[in-house]
């Protein structure tokens, strides 16, 4: 089974660099899960260009990685709602090997009292964001022939939820835009796969949900081996999966 833990690959050793010299795009790499992710693609070899919102963000990447690693990372701070920035994004890189696309919104409600505005808020963070960099990847991706999208979807698409009614739906048309992609570069060496999490150990989620049950969460470090591996070369026989990570949960 090599290329499944002896090697590294699914392993995460940090001296496996089966992702260098890969130009990678990675969106939401300064949030709680990409406070995992984006060390393990620097890790892992990987050029990145990496979306940000504010400077603090920045700074506490900066803190965390090597001064060696964070001068491989080129920042952009783009409205990944707007079609002609992530446009620009995605054409002032070298390539784009590799697509990761952690950015999304999380809200909840009754259905009966959920606003219009919020669903469709749901919708853009979710789907649409997802839809835009996809399309602009993908083009990209079909000029050299190769190319390695990775998205996040939530156990809720499996496991529905009371009061997540928007954000289910957004996240299953998720799912079936990256299945629908993976049908479209058949033949091809790009592949489309999903990640679903199931409760991730997030500074954020032990402050809303307490940390009792923490031991049980999916470790941001976990996850991004899994999506790592998704992103490498020797995941290119993998096609419209949707891979569940939950933890103990």
């Amino acid at each position: 089974m090599k290329g499944l833990g002896g090697d590294g690959i699914m392993g995460g050793t940090a001296g496996s660099e089966f992702m260098k010299g890969k130009y990678v795009l990675l969106t939401g790499g300064t949030g709680g899960l990409g406070m995992g992710v984006t060390p393990a693609v620097l890790a892992r070899g990987g050029i990145l260009t990496m979306t940000y919102r504010n400077a603090q963000q920045v700074e506490r990447m900066k803190s965390i990685v090597s001064p060696a690693d964070f001068a491989r990372i080129r920042w952009v701070q783009p409205n990944l709602l707007d079609e002609a920035a992530v446009a620009q994004v995605v054409n002032e890189m070298e390539r784009v090997d590799v697509l990761i696309h952690l950015v999304g919104g999380f809200d909840m409600g009754k259905t009966h009292d959920y606003t219009y505005e919020g669903f469709k808020y749901q919708l853009e963070m979710n789907l649409h964001t997802s839809f835009l960099l996809a399309k602009h990847c993908l083009r990209r991706m079909l000029e050299t022939g190769y190319g390695r999208m990775v998205m996040i979807s939530s156990r809720v698409t499996e496991q529905p939820l009371g009061q997540m009614a928007a954000y289910g739906a957004a996240k299953a048309g998720l799912e079936g835009m990256t299945r629908a992609i993976a049908q479209e570069t058949k033949g091809t060496n790009i592949t489309a796969n999903v990640v679903s999490p199931g409760i991730i150990d997030t500074p954020g989620t032990r402050q809303a949900m307490g940390a009792e049950n923490a031991v049980n969460w999916v470790k941001p470090d976990s996850l991004a081996a899994v999506i790592c591996f998704l992103a490498s070369e020797g995941a290119g026989d993998i096609r419209g999966a949707v891979v569940p990570v939950y933890g103990n949960t």
